[in-house]
């Protein structure tokens, strides 16, 4: 397989940026945004991301922000999700945004329900004021293999389908795991819509050094003929980093590389503690980018950036800039 990412084990290099990272300081007082999902909709750009709770010592309170910008670099929250009901109000997070005809179709997952975690679906005509979908939660996975949790969903659009990825654990609640489903395109993407493509198994699993015991944050990607799935590997901090792989059909997955596409960072590096949790995102002039978090304090702070894609032969690479 082909090795597309500098080598973590020694970083002489690190991603280049479009700019300087970025975490709403609302919540904590110091910049803290996790797990991005980045549209361009009303003229605008929207970066839908986690925000914590208010304080550290506080576990409940997760929510979906929201933040817009103009150049994809200068961000500023201008709106967070309400509880929708009993189902999310001890928090939701990780959201995965997708346009649709004209609307902002938003899924989340709500958070702090441990195996009982599921994924929720609203709607918008702004990008902003959401209506939820009246079934929610609209999904949870089944199977002997897993514990029927799901959380970080990402949607694609693709043919006459939506796909969606997710995550989910091992029956003992220890290994992380990343499915995929589906409905049809112009459904109501409630629960009996879904079509669950992980049956016997996950779509991935941890299997390489660096992805210790963990896979999750799906990021997804289809050019009309495969599909590709941005990654992150091993739970945040130990470090996550980034990695992919391909389908052709959204159910059976090769990863595209034993390294990560987006490592680590060196020793003073924003990201030195990770690169997780990506988001793709394709421009109107086509131009691709990918977001993730990173922080460089074991998660003390959080915050988001963006370095563009190019695709050499199905290949995606990042640029890169020398350390010091």
């Amino acid at each position: 397989m082909p090795t597309t990412a500098p080598d973590p084990a020694a970083p002489s290099q690190t991603v280049r940026l479009l700019g300087e990272p970025w975490g709403d300081t609302s919540r904590r007082g110091r910049p803290y945004a996790k797990d991005p999902s980045v549209i361009r909709f009303g003229g605008r750009y929207l970066l839908y991301c986690s925000l914590p709770s208010a304080s550290d010592d506080e576990p409940e309170g997760w929510s979906v922000g929201i933040a817009e910008s103009d150049d994809l670099v200068t961000w500023r929250t201008v709106a967070m999700l309400p509880s929708f009901g009993e189902y999310d109000r001890s928090g939701a997070a990780a959201p995965g945004a997708v346009v649709i005809d004209g609307r902002v179709h938003l899924f989340f997952q709500t958070y702090g329900r441990g195996r009982e975690d599921s994924i929720c679906h609203a709607v918008s005509d702004d990008g902003v004021t959401f209506t939820p979908n009246p079934e929610n939660p609209v999904f949870r996975p089944m199977g002997e293999w897993t514990c029927g949790r799901a959380i970080d969903a990402d949607l694609v659009v693709a043919g006459d389908w939506l796909l969606l990825g997710w995550v989910t654990r091992d029956p003992t609640m220890t290994t992380q795991l990343l499915g995929t489903a589906r409905a049809p395109l112009g459904s109501a993407y409630g629960r009996a819509d879904w079509e669950q493509l992980s049956v016997d198994g996950p779509a991935l699993a941890p299997e390489l050094p660096w992805e210790q015991d963990c896979i999750e944050a799906p990021a997804l990607r289809w050019d009309g003929e495969t599909f590709t799935v941005f990654y992150a590997g091993a739970y945040n901090n130990q470090p996550q980093q980034i990695g992919w792989a391909t389908s052709p059909d959204g159910r059976t997955w090769t990863r595209g590389s034993d390294e990560p596409l987006v490592p680590a960072g060196p020793e003073g590096a924003w990201n030195h503690s990770e690169s997780g949790h990506p988001g793709f995102f394709r421009d109107e002039d086509g131009r691709e980018y990918l977001f993730f978090q990173g922080n460089p304090d074991d998660g003390h702070t959080w915050c988001i950036a963006a370095t563009e894609l190019t695709f050499v032969d199905g290949v995606p690479v990042v640029q890169t800039d020398p350390v010091g």
